[in-house]
């Protein structure tokens, strides 16, 4: 990640001599006085060295070879001085800059750096992946790319192919470049196959962070697997095949990704718009192994709920071991019950239960009695980016507010998986269906066809008015 500071500069001032102390003064006197004192000695030596050579080459035998060594002496002493001056001035603290002088104006000071890396008002989020060759240099060509037009990279990752490799960014741009023209920046760097998208900051993810996430939230609890998986991968469509394992081998096929588990089934990954990499499957195996050895499980969390006649009831997450409770409860429903929940006929409840318990597709919420009877079932069924929520009470525990109860908190807890639409598939004459959806508060479109009726809810607005599904959720 690229880090840029802005910089600034002052221009100097004059500022007034300091005027000097007491204390400077007496010191700048004794310092004077030890100087002089120091060359009247030396003048005076030197006179007497220079008598007594006078003399000595005068009256001595020896005196032109005295007067030559002399000279030698005072010339080899003018070398020595001169060589240890050079190296002082090489080897010492460098000298303090000389003043410009009074008629030479003074250097202007640097503008500081600006730029649309410098105002991130001014900047917009881009992800982008591209394919470059697997060769060197052709990663730095892509940078240097951005780098000319002033994009930074925030984050960046590398997806190995058996020719090539997938480089995917995060960049930071300036608004003057629009999506095509980050795209030609980058095909003129060498890439191909080029996907762009705007992002935002909550993509600004450390990716292995981000996957050790989710596996932590699919080992709590099995029903996010399928969350886990589209948020890894973004917008995807997730299905499940029972018993198809045999169909189709592991792997990946352009936008389709293929999962075979150990039960038989089969998932199925598809996303139109960017195809997947070796990369992304190992991800994704790696999560559905996780979820395969964990088996079934299914969060121990639970609400109590009275109701105004004095009822004691507790809901919670129903499961596969729920199954023969809500068996005994579909029998003690009135067939017209049934119709309005299945929109039909039921003689096959059992095949309906095995898949609406299963927690890899979705949480199945039950309302329970004191004396251990389920009462109530709510499902919240994940479909793509969405999820179908249906509601299934108790002829003689209707009317008591159990089906708004149920809503609300499956509401809640597609909000809290990141789905912000959920939708019920019923029949136009479900007048209590129909109310309970609009109890929600939240935007309502409706599709009616051939008497089905579909309600959608955008959770988004509503997400004030929304209960915590469970008061105390363990690892969350």
């Amino acid at each position: 990640m690229e880090h840029t500071e802005q910089l600034t500069t002052t221009e100097p001032t004059s500022t007034p001599a300091p005027t000097p102390s007491r204390a400077q003064r007496r010191g700048a006197r004794t310092h004077r006085w030890r100087r002089d004192t120091v060359e009247l000695a030396a003048v005076f030596l030197s006179v007497t060295a220079a008598d007594l050579v006078a003399k000595v080459v005068v009256h001595g035998p020896e005196g032109p070879v005295v007067l030559a060594s002399s000279a030698v002496a005072l010339v080899g002493t003018a070398v020595f001085h001169s060589w240890w001056s050079h190296r002082h001035q090489l080897h010492g603290p460098p000298a303090p800059d000389a003043p410009a002088p009074p008629d030479e104006p003074a250097a202007a000071a640097p503008e500081p750096l600006r730029g649309p890396l410098h105002d991130f008002e001014r900047t917009v989020l881009w992800r982008v992946r591209t394919t470059v060759q697997d060769s060197p240099g052709s990663l730095a060509r892509v940078c240097t790319a951005f780098a000319g037009q002033q994009v930074n990279i925030v984050s960046m990752q590398s997806h190995p192919l058996p020719e090539g490799a997938v480089d995917e960014f995060f960049v930071r741009a300036p608004q003057s470049l629009t999506r095509a023209g980050l795209t030609a920046l980058v095909a003129g760097a060498g890439g191909h196959d080029i996907w762009t998208a705007p992002a935002d900051a909550h993509d600004l993810v450390d990716v292995p962070t981000h996957v050790l996430a989710l596996a932590t939230r699919t080992a709590l609890d099995a029903a996010e697997l399928p969350i886990a998986l589209r948020q890894l991968f973004g917008q995807c469509t997730i299905r499940q095949y029972p018993g198809a394992a045999k169909r189709g081998g592991a792997g990946v096929d352009g936008h389709v990704m293929r999962l075979p588990v150990p039960s038989g089934d089969l998932i199925e990954l598809t996303r139109p718009q960017l195809p997947f990499t070796p990369t992304e499957f190992a991800r994704a195996q790696a999560l559905v192994e996780l979820d395969t050895l964990l088996g079934p499980r299914v969060p121990d969390v639970s609400a109590r709920l009275t109701l105004p006649a004095g009822a004691d009831l507790t809901v919670r997450r129903a499961d596969a071991g729920d199954k023969a409770a809500a068996l005994a409860m579909h029998r003690r429903c009135s067939p017209e019950t049934l119709r309005k929940r299945y929109h039909g006929p039921v003689p096959d409840a059992d095949r309906y239960l095995d898949h609406l318990l299963d927690a890899r597709h979705g949480q199945a919420l039950a309302v329970e009695a004191a004396d251990g009877r389920i009462v109530a079932l709510g499902h919240l069924m994940w479909d793509d980016g969405s999820a179908e929520v249906a509601v299934l009470v108790e002829d003689a525990w209707q009317r008591r507010g159990l089906g708004l109860d149920l809503m609300r908190r499956m509401s809640a807890l597609a909000l809290e998986a990141g789905v912000e639409t959920v939708y019920a598939v019923t029949q136009s004459s479900n007048t209590g269906l129909i109310a309970t959806m609009r109890k929600l508060a939240a935007p309502l479109d409706y599709q009616v066809d051939e008497g089905t009726l579909v309600i959608t809810a955008h959770l988004a607005e509503a997400a004030e008015e929304l209960p915590v599904p469970w008061p105390s959720r363990p690892g969350r």
